[in-house]
């Protein structure tokens, strides 16, 4: 899916490059006494836009290139969401290996744990980073009573106990229903915080959700 935001991979890069370029350029020439050194720090060498030339820039010029990626509001409620909504996916998938049917259901169930799980560590993790519980704006218009009401493509209780009491046949149907659903919920969260969001990993983890999870719905449609 394509990036809605100005900002691009590519510009994280090339500010990234900059950066090590910076790092790169003080060590070599840190006890040269070159002009650039009696100038107080290294130039470097900024890639231009495509069409346009390179510009040479100061260590301090090149930091304050590099952009802004304050997480907003949208941010926050992207990660505290996309924990709960994760988590049902769990919760589901754990149900597996005692009722599925057929092998390619439990590899299937294996594949999404295996991924959703250290997901969620990293979401956490980057919510503890940047303030952790802190509400921040966002959430509360998508927690209606238990956090699930308005989150796109969450199961509803009636439905999670109809698949708690499903088995075999019955329950891979479900269970693929329920999952390819779960799954395009999290492609609406995961577009709508690229569109609305301001932090690069919080792009990135979004990004990664939506290359994994879209292979996975047309796994899932196949079988």
């Amino acid at each position: 899916m394509p990036h809605r935001r100005s900002r691009s991979v590519r510009g994280y890069a090339v500010a990234a490059a900059t950066v090590a370029a910076v790092l790169a350029l003080g060590a070599c020439e840190s006890g040269s006494g070159t002009k650039a050194a009696a100038d107080g720090g290294p130039s470097v060498v900024a890639p231009g836009k495509p069409g346009e030339p390179a510009k040479t820039l100061s260590a301090e010029e090149a930091r304050k290139a590099a952009p802004d990626d304050t997480p907003n509001s949208a941010d926050f409620g992207y990660t505290r969401m996309m924990i709960t909504h994760h988590g049902q996916a769990l919760e589901m998938t754990a149900l597996v290996p005692d009722r599925a049917g057929t092998p390619q259901i439990k590899r299937l169930a294996e594949r999404i744990a295996a991924a959703q799980a250290p997901e969620i560590g990293a979401m956490q993790g980057w919510l503890k980073a940047h303030g952790g519980g802190r509400q921040q704006g966002g959430q509360g218009a998508h927690d209606h009573g238990d956090g699930h009401g308005a989150m796109p493509g969450m199961a509803t209780k009636e439905q999670l106990a109809q698949l708690r009491a499903a088995k075999g046949k019955a329950f891979d149907e479900l269970f693929l229903k329920l999952m390819i659903t779960h799954h395009q919920g999290a492609l609406t969260m995961a577009a709508d915080v690229l569109s609305e969001g301001n932090n690069v990993l919080v792009e990135e983890m979004a990004n990664d959700v939506i290359a994994q999870q879209t292979a996975e719905i047309n796994r899932m449609r196949g079988m």
